[in-house]
């Protein structure tokens, strides 16, 4: 049975993102140029992209080796649309709808690199899930993805949920979400249990662009309404609730405008194994 996690990603929660995917991959500019270097490092003839969201991490590898094969897989259908097409006359590149936790290729084939940025973090099983992972790659195979550390470190969720009255309801750091991944020795674990081998897990911390363009103030509040832990408690206010919310939300994100960016601190891991 799906959880409720996948279903909001099979529904609400997919459509908000295939909706927002530009202001997304710019709010993460600076950890997919980080995950682009150590991809660009490893060798790769047969690549798979787990969690793929809107394709942007596959379509970089795709482009930067045309001779390799990139295949992005994904639960939400409105992602894996926006994917689609965005790889339009990019035909090394596919994208597949499916749960990476138990997905299987067909004809046996295996991948020589998987990666992932930021799409790990909600399998229901992650012990089962890597193992499937585990399975599908080849002899040797190499793994690198992001994950956030703690809901303290990353300002860009946590803050903006606290201005909403009484507060919002924070994830289960142990649960499937955003913050499952947080703590480094239950991910070195997860990953040995399922079998990946060399595990290694740095810490890289960045700026979240949050609004940009001619009025960026007024981009971060548009960005802000629609992702993060905010997004779903402006949904369920009334009109003059929406108002006073959003005067609060516009007061937060001119303390955090430089340079005509709204930009907040963020922290990821970035984890890489092997298969032996």
């Amino acid at each position: 049975m799906a959880s409720s996690d996948t279903q909001e990603w099979q529904g609400r929660v997919g459509k908000s993102w295939a909706s927002e995917w530009q202001r997304t991959d710019r709010s993460f500019r600076m950890l997919t140029s980080e995950l682009e270097r150590r991809i660009a490092g490893s060798p790769y003839a047969n690549l798979l992209d787990v969690g793929c969201g809107a394709g942007e991490l596959s379509l970089v590898a795709a482009q930067a080796r045309p001779e390799a094969r990139v295949t992005g897989v994904d639960i939400s259908p409105d992602l894996i649309d926006v994917a689609r097409l965005r790889s339009a006359g990019i035909p090394n590149v596919r994208f597949e709808l499916a749960d990476a936790a138990s997905w299987r290729p067909g004809d046996g084939e295996s991948f020589d690199l998987q990666v992932s940025r930021h799409g790990v973090m909600f399998f229901d099983q992650p012990v089962a899930a890597f193992a499937n992972l585990r399975a599908i790659s080849a002899p040797g195979a190499n793994l690198i993805f992001s994950c956030f550390r703690s809901l303290e470190e990353n300002p860009f969720f946590g803050l903006a949920g606290k201005l909403v009255d009484g507060g919002v309801s924070l994830p289960d750091p142990h649960a499937p979400g955003p913050f499952a991944f947080a703590g480094v020795e239950r991910v070195h674990g997860i990953l040995s249990d399922a079998g990946w081998c060399n595990v290694s897990i740095v810490p890289f911390d960045f700026q979240m662009i949050a609004g940009s363009g001619e009025d960026p103030v007024s981009d971060a509040v548009s960005y802000f309404s629609r992702i993060g832990p905010a997004a779903r408690a402006i949904s369920l206010m009334d009109d003059m609730a929406k108002q006073s919310f959003r005067m609060k939300l516009e007061g937060f994100v001119r303390e955090h405008l430089s340079a005509d960016e709204v930009a907040l601190g963020a922290a990821a891991w970035i984890v890489t194994a092997t298969r032996d």
